[in-house]
């Protein structure tokens, strides 16, 4: 019955044109399986008719697998009874002619049939494209556009009145002067003010773009990391940079930045590759982002060694530097790198290092790697299991509900699915997508830690957000998740002037609760918060930075003593 009711509630996510085509397509099933009908001349040119209504469809745009399908039930009747048009049948078909006929429209549903199943998630979500448009035009457009169909509106209170009077007049600036960059960079502010980890400018490639690379391709050697006190600490230093030759050491504290306080200066940061979701990603940026700088710009900094309680003055000159702070302060996954693997600690503890959730190139199948891990941890009779997700930057949702599996002894829901319908202009539930973890073979009860950062995004957050709350299960970090949980299966997409396409995230994440789950609001609270929120201070800092220990680690392996 439940497959029954996923398929008609799949209905509403049909064009009007996908409408047509199946009513026609189950007609002309029912006309040749079964001896209801006379036999009528009219008859013969529905399938013909559907060929129609499939060509309207695709001139206005509709390419969607979901319409694919449609289109290919349609073609596969036209052909098996084009004959017809030519030579009607006057009498009756025999059993035998009947039978084929029944086996052939039956196979011919079957397109239309797994394009219902699939519905909500391949709907028609057409792209927009205003890249003939002005400048403040197409930000209009885009604008309105948003304001009924971006999923976390009412969410994070966006004021698109506001938004409007904010950026309309900076568009219009850059359109009088035909300056593309402060376009390019208006646009990206734009985006970037919905704090959504999801949206992005797809086809930017950030490192080579000329405003980016003017603005902060440069830099002095160093990165910074801002303690929970306020503090502004070196957590990075180059080997024979600027600040290096200068004196600073690592874990120095800046004091102050180009003449300004180090704390005026953070706030005055505006760049960063993904838009910061939450406040830990946000002060997270800030300190990579403090040091960087256009080419050759000379600035003054007063800082304090560790070692040494006098304030020093060092004048650094940005350097090309290849955004080496940059990259040495973001994790990027290659392709060699298993999406899942662990082993013991100590001989006590299990660890599994859960990298992305997806297949990778030498590891086909992830949930079983993770079963095979479990069952050697019980088998080891271990006191507790970690698993990092730190820099987890998500995947397949349907794969975490396997992985989740392992923990749970009953069947749970994972979530609930929301999406914009153009029929009815509301934001309505796709049924037919609703997640649910049923328990796994292998059931995993005992102690577990999750180790979480500002980086364990989208699908990465699926686990911790799914297991918080257990009483067997702590999260650990020194931050929430990203706060990005948000949907992606036909993404809003949109051609701007200039070339760039702007993507953003078509479906709400909604707990039993049918509530927003996992996406940061309006103050940028959001994902999975830490159970043991590990602070970030002058010990923790040395621990991690100056002496190399895995600080999130040793929080979690206490908490197995808690």
């Amino acid at each position: 019955m439940n497959f029954i009711q996923d398929m008609l509630d799949s209905l509403q996510w049909l064009t009007v044109w996908e409408m047509i085509l199946g009513a026609l397509n189950l007609f002309v099933l029912l006309r040749y399986a079964l001896p209801l009908l006379k036999n009528n001349r009219l008859y013969d040119f529905i399938p013909s008719i559907g060929v129609i209504i499939s060509v309207m469809s695709l001139l206005s745009g509709d390419t969607s697998i979901l319409a694919l399908l449609f289109y290919s039930s349609t073609a596969i009747l036209f052909l098996c009874t084009v004959r017809s048009i030519f030579k009607p049948v006057l009498k009756p078909m025999s059993p035998r002619f009947r039978t084929v006929m029944v086996i052939v429209c039956v196979l011919s549903t079957l397109p239309s049939l797994f394009a219902l199943n699939i519905a909500g998630e391949v709907r028609y979500n057409p792209v927009s494209d205003l890249s003939q448009m002005s400048y403040s035009q197409a930000f209009l457009a885009m604008n309105k556009r948003l304001s009924a169909e971006y999923p976390f509106g009412d969410w994070k209170k966006i004021d698109w009145e506001a938004i409007r009077n904010k950026y309309e007049p900076l568009f219009l600036q850059a359109e009088i002067k035909q300056d593309p960059n402060l376009y390019y960079k208006t646009l990206r502010d734009y985006l970037f003010s919905f704090r959504d980890g999801h949206i992005k400018i797809e086809n930017e490639n950030l490192y080579d773009n000329s405003a980016f690379k003017k603005e902060v391709g440069s830099g002095f050697g160093i990165s910074a990391v801002q303690l929970d006190n306020g503090k502004v600490l070196v957590s990075l230093l180059l080997t024979g940079s600027p600040a290096d030759k200068s004196g600073i050491k690592l874990g120095a504290e800046i004091l102050s930045w180009d003449g300004n306080d180090v704390q005026k200066a953070l706030t005055q940061t505006s760049w960063s590759e993904n838009p910061s979701a939450t406040e830990g990603d946000r002060i997270h940026n800030q300190g990579r982002f403090l040091a960087r700088a256009p080419i050759g710009t000379v600035i003054r900094v007063e800082y304090r060694n560790q070692d040494d309680q006098a304030i020093k003055t060092a004048t650094l000159t940005a350097y090309d530097d290849q955004y080496e702070t940059l990259k040495k302060t973001k994790v990027k996954l290659k392709k060699e790198d298993l999406p899942v693997e662990g082993e013991i600690l100590g001989q006590e503890y299990g660890y599994v290092k859960i990298r992305y959730f997806l297949p990778g190139a030498t590891q086909s199948d992830p949930a079983q790697a993770l079963e095979d891990k479990l069952k050697e941890f019980q088998e080891a009779h271990v006191k507790g299991t970690i698993i990092d997700l730190r820099d987890n930057p998500g995947g397949d949702d349907d794969l975490v509900t396997r992985i989740a599996g392992h923990f749970v002894n009953e069947k749970k829901l994972y979530e609930y699915v929301s999406y914009y319908n153009r029929i009815t202009g509301r934001f309505e539930i796709n049924y037919a997508e609703t997640r649910t973890v049923h328990p796994a073979q292998i059931y995993y009860p005992g102690k577990i830690a999750i180790l979480i950062n500002q980086n364990t995004a989208s699908s990465g957050e699926g686990l911790p957000l799914f297991l918080k709350g257990m009483p067997n299960v702590k999260i650990v970090g020194f931050t929430s998740t990203n706060g990005s949980f948000g949907i992606v299966s036909a993404p809003i997409k949109m051609k701007m002037p200039g070339g760039y396409v702007v993507q953003f995230p078509d479906g709400r994440s909604l707990n039993q609760d049918k509530t927003i789950q996992g996406d940061s609001d309006e103050r940028g609270q959001g994902g999975a918060t830490p159970d043991i929120m590990v602070p970030m201070n002058e010990q923790t800092f040395k621990m991690k930075v100056i002496e190399g220990q895995d600080v999130e680690l040793n929080y979690a392996l206490a908490s197995f003593h808690g």
